[in-house]
Formats: C-alpha cells, structure tokens, sequence
C-alpha cells in the first residue's frame, strides 16, 4: 500500500458521506440549485466557513450543528457551483435527480484527482495541519474567488474560481477526516 493510500481510502469515505446527503437532498429539493448564480454559491460557502470559524472561536454553537455539517455543506456547494460554472444558471430545474448525482460524481473525481496529484506533492502535509487552518484556508480561498468574480472572471496570473472551488472542497473533505478520525 503506498503512503497515500489511506487518505485516498479516508478521502473516499468522506466523499461517500457529503454525497448521499447531496442525493437525499436531490430527492427533497431536485436540482433547485441549478438557479443559483457561481457568486451566490461563493457566499453560501463563505457563511459556512464563517460558522466554522465562529464555532472554532466561541467553542459552542446555539444551534444544534457543528462544524461537521458545515464542512460537509461546503463540499457540496463546491461541487454545486462547479457544475454551474459549467453549465450556466438555469431559470428552473432542467436536469433530473440522476443527471445532477452524474454531474456530481464527474465533479467530485476531478478535485479527488487534483487532491492526490497535490499530496503526492505536499507529501501529506494536511496531517500536520490544524482543522482551523483548513478553515482559514476555505476563508482565503472565498476571498480569492469574490475577487475575481469582482474581476468578471479575469485572473492576470492566478489559477482560476474552479480551481478555487476545488481547494474548498479539498481542504473541507480534510477537516471531515480529521473530525471523524478515531
């Protein structure tokens, strides 16, 4: 087994758990999401990193959610407002349950692959990070993508909002695994 396996193992996990609340959530709502514009995304991902960080400050929450569900939330509307980067904005539900669970697999296996090519790299270096750092890191990340959403999309040299996106929903699924470790 090589050194990364068991997070790609771990990563998997996590990748199973923020998708089936992403396919009951399908069966609830549909794909009404497919109304929502990239930037709106961007701020719902930025109200739930901000919960993250208010719960990591204030150590207690007055409502009944922790930070684990937040992660989760940003994984999924990571993968949201890739699928609309891609698509555009939609005036009414055009894809089916099973289409918008497809497009979410699609999506999720491209920043799967973009997290093992960058841990090879890093070499595991998200072990010896704190999940408040992960947190910070989604923080900048949102800022980032704001600015170039502000930019109409223009970057001189910087990555792009997708590759953005993909780091949120990296950086989240580490803080799901470092939360539900045991």
């Amino acid at each position: 087994m090589s050194q990364s396996q068991p997070t790609i193992d771990q990563f998997d996990r996590a990748i199973e758990q923020c998708r089936t609340l992403f396919v009951m959530k399908l069966q609830d709502y549909g794909a009404a999401w497919r109304l929502m514009r990239p930037t709106s995304l961007t701020d719902q991902i930025l109200i739930k990193a901000k919960r993250i960080r208010t719960l990591e400050t204030k150590g207690h929450a007055m409502i009944d959610e922790g930070i684990l569900p937040e992660f989760i939330g940003i994984v999924n509307y990571g993968i949201i407002a890739q699928i609309q980067l891609k698509l555009g904005v939609s005036d009414h539900k055009d894809i089916t349950p099973d289409e918008a669970a497809a497009l979410y697999d699609s999506y999720m296996s491209t920043t799967r692959e973009l997290m093992i090519r960058k841990n090879h790299d890093y070499d595991e270096a998200w072990r010896d990070m704190r999940v408040s750092s992960y947190t910070d890191l989604i923080l900048m990340k949102v800022m980032r993508t704001k600015e170039i959403e502000d930019n109409l999309g223009e970057t001189t040299v910087s990555e792009g909002i997708d590759a953005n996106y993909m780091d949120m929903v990296n950086y989240s699924i580490f803080g799901i695994i470092k939360l539900t470790e045991k």
